[in-house]
């Protein structure tokens, strides 16, 4: 492996780190909204909560994208041929989230 390579599965690596870290956030966030409504709390509060599991939900989605088109364009002949994205499908996951 050349080090640029090595360089982009590092790189890679931490990506699916710091997505999985915003996923499991979210689940918390999730759990937090569940137990509001179980309990009974006020509209304002399972809202707020619902808002953030969302905004955290589009955040980790945004993250997933990032990488694929950053990988995309570092190395588009690097990706296994079941996993590679052209743009107009980048495009198409991008827009999903809106």
């Amino acid at each position: 492996m050349t080090i640029a390579a090595d360089s982009a599965a590092v790189s890679k690596s931490d990506s699916q780190r710091r997505i999985a870290n915003r996923l499991k956030r979210a689940r918390g966030q999730l759990n937090a909204v569940i137990e509001a409504v179980e309990s009974g709390a006020d509209c304002r509060t399972v809202v707020n909560q619902l808002a953030a599991v969302s905004s955290a939900l589009d955040r980790a989605g945004f993250a997933v994208i990032s990488t694929a088109m950053r990988d995309c364009a570092t190395d588009p002949e690097g990706a296994a041929d079941g996993d590679k994205l052209d743009f107009d499908e980048l495009e198409k996951l991008f827009l999903s989230l809106s």
